[in-house]
């Protein structure tokens, strides 16, 4: 994703009863008539067995077998856990002149349900580490650069299957084709060409403009990118503060409430050309961004497009903080 410039509606109740046991984590709300909100517990150390399987079977990147036999595995697993899947196939032409066959996935729960949630990632991996010392034209892990977004989706749909939450659908779509961009900052700059508005996050653009339900929509969507690292910081996106300031602040006041303030912080972070950005355009969906942007640096890493995004910078915790949040989230919709 391209940094462009630097630029929460449902609040948790205010008393907030956390009970654990073996498999269920339980709030009660005591504001309204009184009733028991079940939450599935998210499984870290499976998000992070998700994250890593993807890195063995190498770098996504769009074309490659790794990439095929990647796509098919996410397919096998979001049925597996009982998801109506579709695959959507396209083909584009890199900004480098590479052809790029690339698959969004998309996996619904209760498709019956008018009111829709969507939470959305990208599975593919840079063709090569341009932010490096070395090795430049090799392709990156991408162990939290498209990876770790997937394993915490994974995890979700894993635990949503039993008991979905009352009253909405979700559907979760794993974007192809957002990381093979044109970095101007390293690379020579070069003209858009076929109808596409950046050389990133195709698959989103794709996708905005030929979604897999005519006329879909959603209530609001969260876009997961990079969410495993160590140590990990989430600042407010811009655009996702001008699109959904509601989603960030509720999104912001779980995870505080739920103690994990410390990774989402309440600070202005950048606005970020990510997936978000194209679903608001063209499916008009009020989008945020998860993402590690450090304000005070303007980078997300010393880890990001080099082949130190491995699976050393990935983080249980962080996988969990995530997760865990979003479950809250949903569950309390």
């Amino acid at each position: 994703m391209k940094l462009i410039s630097k630029v929460f509606c449902l609040v948790l109740p205010a008393v907030l009863i956390i009970s654990c046991n073996t498999s269920k984590e339980k709030t009660v709300d005591v504001d309204a008539e009184e009733h028991v909100i079940t939450v599935p517990l998210f499984n870290k150390d499976s998000a992070y067995a998700f994250v890593e399987y993807q890195v063995s079977m190498g770098p996504r990147v769009p074309s490659t077998t790794p990439h095929v036999k990647t796509g098919d595995w996410l397919v096998h697993k979001f049925r597996t856990y009982g998801a109506q899947v579709e695959e959507q196939n396209f083909e584009a032409t890199s900004f480098d002149g590479k052809k790029m066959y690339l698959r969004n996935i998309i996996a619904s729960y209760a498709p019956e349900k008018a009111k829709r949630i969507l939470l959305a990632a990208h599975w593919d991996t840079r063709p090569f580490a341009d932010k490096d010392n070395s090795r430049k034209d090799e392709a990156i892990d991408g162990a939290n650069d498209g990876a770790s977004g997937v394993g915490v989706l994974l995890e979700i749909a894993r635990s949503i299957q039993q008991e979905l939450p009352k009253g909405v659908g979700v559907d979760i779509i794993l974007f192809d084709g957002e990381d093979w961009g044109n970095d101007v900052s390293f690379q020579k700059p070069v003209p858009l060409r076929d109808g596409w508005e950046s050389w990133w996050c195709m698959g989103s653009q794709y996708w905005g403009k030929n979604p897999h339900k005519p006329n879909y929509s959603a209530y609001y969507g969260i876009l997961l990118d990079m969410v495993g690292g160590k140590n990990a910081r989430f600042f407010t996106e811009g655009y996702s503060r001008q699109i959904a300031p509601s989603i960030v602040k509720k999104v912001w006041d779980v995870a505080s409430q739920i103690g994990y303030s410390n990774y989402f912080v309440r600070r202005e972070g950048a606005a970020i050309t990510d997936d978000h950005y194209f679903v608001h355009k063209y499916r008009n969906i009020p989008m945020i961004d998860i993402i590690p942007m450090d304000p005070e640096s303007d980078s997300f890493g010393t880890f990001h497009h080099t082949h130190n995004d491995n699976m050393d910078i990935i983080s249980k915790e962080t996988l969990g903080a995530v997760g865990e949040t979003l479950l809250y989230v949903l569950y309390h919709e």
